[in-house]
């Protein structure tokens, strides 16, 4: 069974870059139409799909969040990544790494807090 593995610091300085890494065992980041998303919870609120990459390492991202948000991978240690640039109160969130292919899986999440 695939498992997800959030780590970053839970604590980032407004306009700072955020920066998260999802490590996965049980499976592979390069497995045929797997999709590995970064998804995050601010209090309060509901789930925010923020983006993806594909199995081939192809990118996509929530309009919204796109023009500060990049995510990339490093199929050597089996792990994919988040940075959010220039971070705000508002970014303060849950975080979660998650994985849609033949099967759904997410992480526990790890709690980030933006404040100075």
């Amino acid at each position: 069974q695939v498992q997800l593995q959030e780590s970053g610091p839970g604590l980032v300085k407004p306009s700072q870059t955020l920066s998260l890494t999802c490590t996965v065992s049980g499976g592979s980041i390069t497995t045929m139409y797997y999709y590995w998303s970064w998804i995050r919870q601010p209090p309060g609120k509901g789930l925010e799909w923020m983006g993806a990459i594909a199995y081939d390492g192809s990118t996509y991202g929530s309009p919204s969040l796109k023009s500060h948000t990049s995510i990339s991978r490093d199929t050597s240690k089996n792990q994919f990544s988040l940075q959010l640039s220039s971070v705000t109160p508002e970014d303060t969130a849950v975080y979660y790494c998650s994985v849609t292919g033949s099967s759904k899986h997410r992480g526990q999440g790890t709690q980030v807090t933006v404040s100075s």
